[in-house]
């Protein structure tokens, strides 16, 4: 592994590979399990520490971190990280919020939560640790505002990518300074996540009623985004834009929903079960793409999964 260092900054590149890196992404991040999901991993890390600031900026491709009960016990982090897209895309995901993060996007990710981040291809990010006491002055978040995409046009979110810059530019930050950053992130991101714990909107109300049908359906072989799309009562296009604006596509939606099924059998059901019998029931008729689209979410083929979770 090569260390260089400039200007108060740590930079580690993967030379020993994918191991070595999620190493440092322990010691630096804290507690994480680590998945590669290619061949074409590569992954390099920094650290920057401006005043009482902890920062880290994340370039990675391949591969995918998350946290379970094990990694949460280990570490008892009591913070969030705040999430700064940078470059090419990223997958969060935290109990029920699901973000697909663009360059310019932000979403907040609770440290003392289970989760999970995947990198397919080049993406580049910073990660700052906001203390839950500084993100929670006025209550408690909700479950809800974590893992949700604040779009890059929003003026909080280029606000918060102008201050972070800021702050990455100005090295010998005192703590008074660095602590009057950070509350300032902390101070532009409270009123825009909060609007997640307002009642529902129509917008949301639609989107959970989708969800739910999509739920309830997963199993069909009929359930697509043309029936989906019949049952609400709206148009396709519509269905599109609706997960569009979370940036998520309704069809990879279901996928990923019925691979996870799939993959929450594979680690509970019976060891004889035959494999195309499992995609059957989870409404996968193709067992060459249930194959496929199994080895990309989760880097391993179906049959190799059951075995590492025997």
């Amino acid at each position: 592994m090569n260390h260089s260092t400039d200007n108060g900054r740590q930079r580690v590149e993967n030379h020993d590979g994918f191991e070595g890196w999620l190493a440092h992404i322990n010691s630096a991040c804290g507690a994480f399990y680590g998945q590669l999901l290619n061949e074409a991993f590569h992954g390099t890390l920094e650290e920057f520490s401006p005043g009482t600031m902890k920062l880290s900026t994340v370039s990675a491709s391949g591969a995918a971190i998350g946290r379970r009960r094990q990694e949460l016990a280990r570490s008892r982090d009591d913070c969030f990280y705040a999430v700064f897209q940078l470059e090419g895309e990223a997958e969060m995901e935290q109990a029920d919020g699901r973000a697909l993060l663009r360059p310019g996007d932000i979403t907040l990710i609770d440290a003392a939560r289970p989760s999970l981040i995947r990198w397919r291809n080049h993406s580049r990010q910073i990660s700052l640790l906001l203390p839950h006491q500084m993100m929670e002055l006025s209550g408690p978040l909700a479950p809800e505002c974590c893992a949700r995409r604040l779009a890059h046009n929003l003026p909080v979110v280029k606000l918060g990518h102008q201050l972070l810059q800021e702050s990455l530019r100005n090295s010998a930050l005192t703590p008074v300074e660095s602590q009057a950053a950070l509350g300032a992130l902390a101070c532009l991101l409270r009123p825009v996540l909060g609007k997640n714990q307002a009642l529902p909107s129509r917008h949301e109300q639609r989107f959970q009623q989708v969800t739910g049908l999509i739920e309830e359906h997963l199993a069909s072989g009929e359930l697509s985004p043309e029936w989906l799309a019949a049952e609400a009562g709206m148009s396709v296009r519509s269905l599109y834009r609706l997960f569009a604006g979370r940036g998520m596509v309704v069809s990879r939606y279901i996928r990923n929903q019925r691979l996870d099924k799939c993959a929450q059998a594979l680690r509970d059901a019976d060891a004889e079960e035959k494999l195309a019998s499992l995609a059957w029931r989870w409404g996968f008729t193709d067992h060459s793409h249930f194959s496929t689209a199994f080895r990309q979410r989760f880097g391993v083929t179906p049959g190799e999964y059951r075995r590492r979770h025997r």
